[in-house]
């Protein structure tokens, strides 16, 4: 359903999806192909659901055919009982298949929903970073939440919707024209105008059903970036301008959701006058016909509830395709999302063993920016790390130093060079099989709502109670769980805010030591724990350092010292290379930093 990207574009091309609101290509199929692949899996429950309602229909355009012959027998001083009770039957008929029927179609929509949902969501977390960078997340959970719940619509009042009001419209015209094939003309030339009508509304509902759907995500974006920040908002006593934005954004989503039902209830009203003006019209000229003995009441009175009928389907008719409006709309904001460059779906690659051998890293000529536009990062940065040992990364605010960690992990890739893991290009790894050989603590060390024990457990959901109490020792968390009311699973709130800062850090330290790394990246990683704790923590990744390859991003210079090597960055490239003693002597740069104590992050 998606436009597809080739594996090897999509593995060496950054920029090879494009990001939400961008114009649907003319190669895109149309909105009504997707609806059909959506509806693909469902479509024998759907012809069901489709053929219950054409049944219904049928048997309410029986009912005026045994309503004439009740007439014509009342006329006849003839026995009245079994139409009745054939009159009687089709009534319960009508209303418990149209039950059944209704439900059918309600259930396959809400599955269309699920699927669409589940593919969405699945694909948005196999986004590149690159792909995220340039979207808003609140308007890509708007995508998944209202766009998917208007495929429920579509699917039941649009593709059965459309398929079972025409042939029921069909059917009712072909009993109308063997009822009376002059009436049949009138009331096709009263119906044919108002079509003509309805058809300069529909595009109008498109375009403000589109409008109406960006306008929402708009308003998701709006609160999840203030939500996302809401004690800074609060800080800043910025609540009431930022309620002025989020408001406006829900004020145009509802100029345009107010706009798309305005069109749409002018189409089904103009829909509902044509029929009422062909029941006036059919009504006064039969009658004549009557006057002139062409026809007979019980004809005229058929006739007429065949239009009473013939409403029913037009409306639905009508219904179908702004409904379709709508989900066209919606179908083309999910396509966008399906667009994003994603990474390629490998399945789950097992974690390093016990006693695994660490890993070596080489940086060749490496080039990097995040997009065309923007300046370069990395400028030609090379080094190379061999397995074992500590290495810290130095250097003023802005020198690329996280930008290292970020290429390591192929959450960018390079726009030029190499980087070798174990003498092997990252870019050539399936990128599970690359992720499982490394332990990353990013320089927020973020921790998501849930308990403990799942955020701990996150990156090795295998882990037994050994390992896990001998991790939660070594990252000095064991305290901690023993002091929480219900230990691990205790429940850490939203971004983890029953948690302190330098409390979250070591869960995040605690949960990449689980993965047994090959490699691991510590960005900043003891910048909010206390002295006792970090004095703690140092030894105990120089102890890893025996055993594995570390990469440190550091300010403190008492973390930086202890490192077997020192990479000084500035301005996207490498200065120098070396121990404290032998840098403090050759780079002025590193002196400088060294002597403040203070090593900025960057």
């Amino acid at each position: 359903m998606a436009v597809e990207v080739s594996e090897r574009e999509s593995e060496l091309d950054p920029e090879a999806g494009r990001e939400p609101g961008a114009e649907a290509g003319a190669d895109d199929p149309p909105a009504w192909r997707v609806l059909l692949e959506y509806v693909r899996p469902y479509r024998m429950t759907l012809l069901l659901g489709a053929l219950l309602s054409l049944v219904t229909g049928a048997t309410g355009l029986a009912l005026p055919l045994v309503a004439r012959e009740l007439i014509n027998n009342l006329s006849a001083d003839e026995a009245i009982g079994g139409a009745l009770l054939l009159m009687s039957l089709l009534v319960v008929a009508n209303a418990g298949i149209g039950a059944l029927g209704a439900y059918v179609l309600q259930r396959t929509a809400e599955s269309v929903v699920l699927t669409a949902r589940k593919g969405l969501v699945s694909h948005l977390l196999r986004l590149r970073i690159s792909a995220v960078d340039r979207s808003e997340p609140g308007d890509l959970m708007a995508r998944v939440s209202s766009d998917t719940t208007l495929l429920k619509a579509v699917t039941t009042d649009s593709l059965v919707g459309l398929a079972t009001s025409a042939l029921t419209l069909f059917a009712t015209l072909v009993m109308m024209a063997i009822v009376d094939p002059a009436l049949l003309g009138v009331t096709v030339a009263v119906v044919g105008l108002a079509a003509a009508v309805i058809g300069l509304i529909v595009p109008r509902i498109r375009r403000a059903s589109r409008k109406a759907q960006e306008s929402v995500g708009l308003m998701g974006a709006s609160l999840e970036r203030i939500l996302g920040a809401l004690r800074t908002v609060k800080a800043s006593g910025a609540e009431h301008r930022e309620e002025e934005a989020v408001h406006e954004a829900a004020q145009d989503s509802w100029r345009q959701s107010v706009r798309a039902a305005k069109w749409s209830a002018l189409a089904g009203n103009t829909a509902g006058l044509s029929m009422q003006v062909a029941f006036i019209t059919v009504l006064g000229f039969g009658g004549a016909r009557v006057a002139t003995g062409a026809i007979d009441v019980a004809t005229l009175v058929a006739f007429l509830l065949y239009v009473f009928y013939l409403m029913a389907p037009i409306q639905q008719l009508v219904q179908a395709i702004a409904q379709y409006q709508l989900g066209s709309a919606a179908v083309s904001r999910i396509q966008e999302a399906l667009r994003l460059e994603s990474e390629p779906d490998y399945p789950p690659a097992p974690l390093p063993a016990t006693g695994a051998e660490p890993a070596g890293l080489v940086f060749e000529e490496v080039r990097f920016r995040y997009a065309p536009d923007q300046p370069e990062v990395h400028r030609g940065v090379s080094f190379a790390i061999p397995p074992r040992g500590m290495t810290a990364f130095v250097g003023p605010s802005g020198a690329g130093k996280t930008t290292v960690f970020s290429l390591i992990e192929r959450f960018y890739d390079a726009t030029s060079g190499r980087v070798l893991l174990d003498g092997r290009d990252v870019r050539e790894w399936e990128t599970p099989q690359l992720r499982a050989a490394i332990g990353y603590v990013e320089q927020d060390a973020p921790v998501l709502s849930g308990t403990l024990r799942e955020n701990l457990v996150m990156g090795a959901p295998d882990a037994d109670a050994e390992r896990l109490a001998d991790v939660l020792r070594t990252a000095r968390l064991d305290g901690l769980v023993a002091r929480l009311p219900d230990g691990l699973e205790t429940m850490v709130g939203h971004r983890g805010t029953k948690l302190s800062g330098g409390e979250r850090q070591r869960v995040a330290i605690a949960r990449a030591l689980l993965r047994r790394p090959r490699l691991l990246l510590l960005d900043e990683a003891t910048s909010q724990l206390d002295a006792v704790n970090e004095a703690a923590l140092r030894d105990t990744v120089a102890d890893i350092a025996r055993r594995t390859t570390v990469l440190v991003v550091a300010h403190r210079l008492s973390t930086v010292t202890m490192a077997d090597r020192i990479v000084v960055m500035d301005a996207g490239e490498v200065r120098a290379v070396g121990s404290h003693a032998e840098l403090v002597t050759a780079d002025p740069l590193y002196a400088e930093l060294a002597a403040t104590q203070f090593l900025a992050t960057g």
